[in-house]
């Protein structure tokens, strides 16, 4: 999860807490109108990636083509390590249904970065999440341990494990009902560096960063975490924000109060897997 920031800071931009995102409807329902349909993302057998770097290192992503149009993509982490069971167990909520009826509600399509682990714990939410066509499931790694060293007080990941990591969250995205989860991978803390990036190649994947940190994580003040949102974005943003009751409470607030003043603005929401579709270097 991200620190409440100000600006945008190195790679490693997410702090070590963790967020999750639920849903207000787990029975799969869709609030959306059927006379306003949400666009449905491509081809789920065939979403745009980018191409891979030299000798096959996996691509990184931050945002789309600044002069194609007003578009911008919100992004919610939903993060939850391997071993926080006992927290849920007693109590605490990663999951945020408010957050998610009120993207249904004003039709907001969103892709969601989702820990395995989460998953596990929601695989009601996951489910929903994931054959609603207004949202896309990407992976957020199985633990949430970082894959670098000094990642925010993150636990690590060896190397070695990595891309098992990364192939055990697919595995509990798609046991949860998740059946066509996006070849995009955020990395925990958004902590990543070239030993990751290889360790990762041959998955297919793209690393999805971003270039607007909201400062929703733990944020009490839904207005400055809106300004720094509205301040942040431009063409072919990418927002990175968080959907847990527990540690980033104001963000249903803040997409109410984003999303009327971008659209005024002349914006268009989008998915990610829109963004690196018209982003160069993609196939």
């Amino acid at each position: 999860m991200i620190p409440q920031l100000r600006s945008i800071t190195a790679v490693c931009a997410l702090g070590a807490a963790l967020a999750a995102c639920g849903t207000a409807d787990p029975g799969g329902a869709r609030r959306v109108p059927a006379d306003s349909p949400v666009p449905a993302s491509p081809s789920a057998s065939h979403p745009p990636v980018l191409t891979p770097g030299p000798g096959g290192l996996t691509p990184v992503f931050e945002h789309g083509p600044r002069t194609l149009g007003k578009t911008v993509a919100l992004t919610f982490d939903a993060d939850m390590t391997a071993d926080q069971g006992p927290r849920a167990a007693a109590g605490e909520h990663f999951d945020n249904p408010d957050l998610i009826g009120t993207l249904r509600t004003l039709k907001v399509p969103a892709t969601i970065f989702m820990t395995g682990r989460w998953a596990d714990e929601y695989p009601t939410e996951a489910r929903s999440l994931g054959h609603d066509p207004q949202f896309e499931v990407a992976n957020h790694s199985y633990s949430h341990y970082a894959f670098t060293s000094d990642c925010y007080g993150l636990p690590t990941v060896d190397a070695g494990k990595m891309r098992s990591d990364v192939e055990r969250a697919y595995a509990s995205l798609h046991n949860a009902g998740v059946e066509h989860a996006l070849p995009y991978f955020r990395f925990p803390g958004g902590c990543y560096d070239q030993r990751a990036l290889r360790a990762l190649s041959g998955l297919g994947v793209t690393a999805v960063q971003w270039d607007v940190v909201s400062g929703d994580a733990f944020a009490t003040d839904a207005d400055a975490v809106t300004r720094q949102v509205l301040d942040g974005v431009k063409p072919g943003s990418v927002v990175v924000m968080h959907c847990t009751r527990s540690a980033a409470p104001t963000t249903e607030r803040v997409v109410r109060a984003v999303v009327p003043e971008l659209r005024k603005r002349g914006y268009r929401f989008v998915k990610v897997s829109e963004l690196i579709g018209e982003t160069s270097g993609h196939r």
